[in-house]
């Protein structure tokens, strides 16, 4: 009976991920787009389709904070993904104080 490594793993090569590393947000810079990315998951029973312009937020986050070499969208993707936001999450909601319905 034999412990240890295999022999297989004499020949095998590392070789590093496609898209390089990914290094962690130690400074938070991100954490408000990753949170409601989070949200939107949570929010859709996982269904990523929906929350696809919440994740192209937190990929252009990620990339104007050097955390992430800078590529087009359209390789991530998200190439279709507009930035405007989505139906759950209104631009302008309205307010009460400025409503000028009358009755």
């Amino acid at each position: 009976m034999s412990f240890g490594r295999p022999g297989t793993f004499d020949n095998w090569k590392v070789s590093p991920p496609a898209r390089g590393s990914f290094p962690l947000d130690h400074d938070g810079e991100c954490k408000t787009f990753m949170i409601s990315y989070l949200k939107c998951l949570k929010a859709n029973a996982a269904d990523n389709g929906v929350c696809r312009p919440e994740s192209r937020k937190y990929l252009e986050c990620r990339m104007d904070h050097g955390l992430m070499t800078r590529d087009d969208m359209a390789n991530l993707g998200l190439g279709d993904v507009g930035t405007q936001h989505t139906a759950s999450a209104p631009i302008n909601p309205p307010d009460a104080a400025t409503s000028t319905t009358r009755i």
